[in-house]
């Protein structure tokens, strides 16, 4: 038993305050995962520049100096910003690969989080509550946004093994439920070439939707993919630099509840996670139907991909 929730804005009017609208949401969450939590934030988008967001057990040793150090590796001119165990590092477009190998070798204890355009993850062990205060969740701004409160039931208790996790450039997922074909996936996706850097199950689903986007396929037709090769049961809620994906399982036995307005379209494991959103007593209140995709984009108009059970 998972939380989840996602809001996505159609009011830009309210980005100043989508952090604080997805922390409330997350904490309302608590009971349905007080092991770890985690928020993805779809934020400001710096031309020609890819954000990674890495994480340290000793940020108070690994993040002095990483900027110049991570610079001198690739030569070129490196950023940071840090935030408590995370830190937001800046750095040229196509220069991900090479950042990756340099961090493992300059700083071998920091982890990648995410990497992308506009997406930062943070995510530690914790209540929703203390994790959000301790990276100031509240107050960061953005387009849209995912979160996810986790009880543990097949892998251990980490900061790794904490949603959202992104495998591909600005892209994350959230997930409720158990996946039963994650083990052989995974080593087939290895082999394809997506990193894979825990064995959750939650990760080899986001790594499944990356593969299918990096062989021409669009969210929408990768999520409906998954509802034939990926075995068990699950509740995806899934961000992209423009989009906000949901689907369930032809079973859907995991509780999923969505409401849209003229505002935002808003996710929640239930209800009440909703319940003090801006508007909501006259949003379009409604259960994500089974085997059914759900997408919204600032690029485009809002769509649904059914797919029979």
């Amino acid at each position: 038993m998972c939380g989840i929730v996602g809001l996505f804005l159609k009011d830009q009017s309210l980005a100043p305050q989508l952090g604080n609208m997805l922390t409330d949401m997350l904490i309302t969450m608590t009971d349905r995962g007080p092991d770890s939590a985690g928020i993805a934030i779809y934020g400001d988008v710096s031309q020609n520049k890819t954000k990674l967001t890495v994480q340290s057990p000793n940020p108070e040793k690994d993040f002095v100096g990483l900027a110049e150090d991570l610079s001198q590796s690739l030569g070129t001119v490196v950023t940071q910003v840090v935030n408590d165990t995370h830190c937001v590092l800046s750095i040229p477009a196509g220069q991900f690969e090479a950042a990756r190998a340099a961090l493992a070798e300059i700083r071998p204890s920091v982890r990648i989080m995410s990497r992308g355009e506009s997406l930062e993850i943070y995510k530690e062990v914790g209540l929703p509550k203390e994790v959000a205060d301790r990276f100031g969740l509240n107050g960061m701004s953005g387009t849209h946004g995912i979160g996810h409160t986790r009880m543990a039931t097949e892998s251990a208790v980490t900061t790794m093994g904490a949603h959202p996790f992104n495998t591909g450039a600005d892209q994350c997922l959230v997930h409720n439920g158990s996946l039963s074909n994650h083990n052989s996936l995974r080593r087939k996706l290895r082999r394809e070439g997506v990193i894979i850097q825990t064995e959750n199950d939650t990760e080899v689903g986001a790594a499944y939707l990356t593969w299918k986007m990096m062989n021409g396929a669009t969210l929408g037709e990768a999520l409906e993919s998954s509802l034939d090769d990926l075995d068990g049961f699950f509740t995806f809620v899934v961000g992209t630099k423009d989009g906000f994906g949901v689907v369930r399982d032809p079973i859907a036995c995991k509780p999923a509840v969505m409401a849209e307005t003229d505002q935002y379209v808003a996710f929640g494991s239930e209800y009440r996670a909703l319940v003090n959103l801006p508007g909501i007593e006259d949003a379009r209140v409604w259960e994500p139907e089974p085997a059914t995709v759900y997408f919204w984009s600032h690029n485009d108009s809002p769509t649904t991909h059914e797919k029979a059970a």
